[in-house]
C-alpha cells in the first residue's frame, strides 16, 4: 500500500470519527434538553400546587426563583445547542432543516414568553408581587405544551437521524 493510500485511509477514518463525535454530542444534547424539560415540568407542578394551597410566601418565592432559573436554563440550552446551530445554516440534513423552519416561530415565541415570565417574577418579594401568578402559571402551561409539541417533532427527527447513521 502506498503512502498516499494510507493517508487517504487515515483521512477517511478521521472523518468517520468526527462524524461519530458529532452524533454522540447531539444525542447527549437531546438527552440533556429532555432532562431539563422534565425538571422544569416537575417544579412547575410543585410551584402551582404551592401557589394554589396558599403556602407560606417564602416557600412560594423560593420555588418560583428556582423555577425561573430552570426555565431560563432549559430555553438557553435549546436555543444555543439546537436551534441556533440550525438557524445558522450548520445543519446539512434537509428533513431537519424543514422541520426547524416550520417550528422555529413557535419556539421563538415560547422563548420570548419564558423570558417575559422570568422578568416579571425575578424580583418578586411578597404576596403583592405574585398576585397574577396563578393566571400566569396557567398560561405558562399552555405555552409549554405548545413548545413540547413542536420541539418533540424536531427532536424525534434528529434522534431518528442519529440512530439511522449509527446503524450504518
Amino acid at each position: 500500500m502506498s503512502e498516499s493510500q494510507i493517508q487517504t485511509i487515515k483521512e477517511i477514518a478521521q472523518k468517520i470519527s468526527n462524524e461519530d463525535d458529532r452524533r454522540n454530542k447531539l444525542a447527549h444534547t437531546i438527552n440533556d434538553l429532555l432532562g431539563e424539560r422534565q425538571q422544569v415540568l416537575a417544579v412547575y407542578v410543585e410551584l402551582a400546587a404551592l401557589e394554589a394551597s396558599e403556602s407560606p410566601i417564602d416557600e412560594i418565592l423560593t420555588k418560583l426563583k428556582r423555577f425561573n432559573q430552570m426555565v431560563v436554563d432549559y430555553a438557553a440550552l435549546g436555543h444555543f445547542e439546537i436551534y441556533q446551530r440550525i438557524m445558522d445554516g450548520k445543519e446539512r440534513r434537509e428533513s431537519i432543516k424543514a422541520i426547524a423552519s416550520e417550528i422555529y416561530p413557535v419556539i421563538a415565541r415560547t422563548t420570548d414568553y419564558f423570558v417575559e415570565f422570568n422578568d416579571k417574577y425575578e424580583g418578586a418579594d411578597g404576596r403583592d408581587s405574585i398576585t397574577p401568578l396563578s393566571e400566569d402559571l396557567s398560561l405558562f402551561g399552555e405555552v409549554m405544551a405548545s413548545r413540547i409539541e413542536k420541539e418533540d417533532k424536531l427532536l424525534r427527527e434528529m434522534s431518528d437521524q442519529v440512530l439511522l447513521h449509527k446503524g450504518n
